[in-house]
């Protein structure tokens, strides 16, 4: 099996400081600028990839500042180049599509959790009837998500706050993306369907909730409270897990 090449560090073992510095130098260099990270994921979410153009006009950003974006990331390797045929009738340099690449992000931090606790709060909600259970679980996690996003410093935008007007939930669910990175749950939002979802590749519970499903719950409410502070009242609801042996966690609304 061919090595992987780069700053990523193997499978089972701490980084090295050189790995790790190289690591964040990389991802800092690409999605350092609020613009360019709001950039990559409207690139993402773009089916047929995006322009300049389009960015320039969604972001209301002058189109060389966008390409400039666009080109930093492509460098990156985090989004591909396809060149065509310029869409405006005028002649000028040929048009650039960029699409999300596959690329992994080169960086992960370890899921920050506390197993006794964890494994103490799934036995304690094996001790109730599993509708019961999963109830508590959920409200727990509510409580904790409206208190997150009270706790929130102002908006993605610089707004001055989550008090204010409600978000659109395509930015709400991005600022619950957010956080729940930050809680290590290396999520990100996504459109699916006629639907948003939030996609969680890690769970900062661990094997716990794989053998405990009903902690899944407290995700959910984690995400439903964020939202009602954010937008407004949802239903978030499962759609993959991996307690249910899906490879990653998708919570739609």
């Amino acid at each position: 099996m061919e090595s992987v090449s780069g700053p990523r560090a193997e499978v089972g073992r701490e980084p090295t400081s050189e790995e790790f510095a190289a690591a964040v130098s990389a991802v800092t260099s690409a999605f350092g600028d609020p613009s360019r990270r709001r950039i990559y994921l409207f690139a993402r979410e773009a089916d047929n990839g995006v322009t300049a153009g389009g960015v320039a006009e969604h972001f209301d950003l002058h189109p060389n500042v966008a390409r400039h974006h666009l080109d930093r990331l492509a460098a990156g390797g985090y989004l591909d180049v396809r060149v065509g045929r310029s869409d405006s009738p005028a002649a000028g340099r040929p048009s650039k599509r960029y699409r999300a690449s596959a690329k992994e992000m080169g960086l992960t931090f370890p899921a920050r959790r506390d197993d006794l606790l964890v494994t103490l709060l799934a036995r304690a909600l094996a001790l109730v009837p599993q509708v019961q259970a999963e109830a508590m679980a959920e409200e727990v996690g509510r409580d904790y998500g409206r208190m997150l996003a009270e706790s929130m410093a102002g908006t993605p935008d610089g707004g001055s706050g989550a008090s204010e007007t409600h978000r659109s939930l395509r930015v709400a669910l991005h600022a619950v993306a957010d956080a729940l990175t930050a809680h290590g749950f290396a999520a990100h939002a996504e459109s699916r369907g006629n639907a948003l979802a939030i996609i969680s590749e890690q769970c900062p519970f661990g094997d716990a909730a794989v053998e405990h499903p009903v902690i899944c719950a407290v995700d959910r409410g984690i995400v439903a409270g964020m939202l009602a502070t954010l937008y407004g009242d949802t239903i978030p609801e499962t759609e993959a897990s991996r307690p249910q042996g899906d490879r990653i966690c998708v919570t739609v609304v």
